[in-house]
């Protein structure tokens, strides 16, 4: 007799139950499963809602099996037993993704310890392959849905050097938050950014971005190469190159782009290139600042 996904008495979304074993964020899990790249006893998943048992029902991602949890650990998904935490100081020209077709370096290849490299770890959110800084690597499918999912309001904070000096207004704009076009209204047309501080025309075609916050470091004047600044900015949710953008709406252009943190979590004195694991405080402390235990 073949099984009903659809019935949600069968255990829990199928999205769940692979961001559970590690493999990714749900927001990641449900493209695979939209893309057709999923499979559960054997049926292709294609739509969703669809509700899985992890404990009973074989589920796989391009035909590798992910490992199957435990009935006694379903619901148990405050436990970090087992995962691994991993923070990399990402270079300029090294991207975040972990399938790449163009076969450029990726944050993972960074990670040159062999047991930590056959792991699946993915990237927590992502920089652009201009920016650098902090990365998060783990098979904590829950803690990178709350680090990515703007209601939990998890900080990231960035070191961004602009070219000229930044004006007292500017700063006030940047406060009180500026529209974006989606990326999509990108794409159709290069006006598609509503006028800077005017709202958006449709509610679909722009959303408001502002930092939770943002200061200036310091201003370092340069008569050959022109005057600098270096800002402090603070978010929690990030649309696309968000940071570029809005300071772009300013006419401020972005030289340097460098995430410090993420959370309670500091990048220090990692040098460019160079990655470490996160001790076990760390560990509590990221996933406390989210609601985790």
């Amino acid at each position: 007799m073949p099984h009903d996904y659809t019935d949600n008495t069968r255990g829990i979304r199928l999205q769940k139950a692979m961001a559970e074993s590690g493999l990714a964020s749900r927001r990641t899990c449900e493209e695979l499963i939209e893309a057709g790249r999923v499979t559960v006893n054997g049926t292709q998943i294609k739509e969703l809602p669809a509700w899985v048992d992890p404990a009973q029902d074989a589920i796989k991602v391009d035909g590798e099996a992910l490992p199957r949890t435990p009935r006694s650990r379903r619901g148990k998904e405050d436990t970090a037993i087992g995962k691994t935490y991993v923070i990399v100081n990402k270079p300029r020209g090294v991207i975040t993704t972990n399938d790449d077709p163009e076969g450029r370096r990726r944050v993972i290849d960074l990670v040159d310890d062999n047991h930590l490299s056959r792991k699946r770890l993915f990237p927590v959110g992502r920089l652009d392959a201009d920016s650098t800084g902090m990365i998060l690597l783990t098979d904590d499918g829950e803690l990178t849905h709350r680090l990515t999912h703007p209601s939990f309001e998890a900080p990231k904070e960035y070191r961004v050097t602009v070219g000229g000096t930044v004006s007292v207004e500017a700063l006030e704009k940047l406060r009180k938050g500026i529209y974006l076009a989606s990326p999509k209204e990108i794409g159709k047309s290069k006006s598609a950014e509503p006028p800077e501080g005017s709202a958006p025309r449709k509610k679909s075609a722009a959303k408001k971005a502002a930092p939770d916050a943002v200061r200036i470091l310091r201003v370092e004047k340069d008569r050959g190469s022109g005057d600098r600044t270096m800002l402090a900015m603070t978010l929690h949710e990030g649309q696309n190159r968000e940071i570029r953008r809005v300071l772009a709406r300013l006419d401020l252009k972005v030289k340097k782009l460098k995430r410090v943190a993420i959370g309670p979590i500091q990048m220090k004195t990692l040098r460019s290139g160079s990655w470490r694991e996160l001790s076990g405080p760390e560990v509590r402390k990221l996933r406390k600042s989210v609601g985790l235990k």
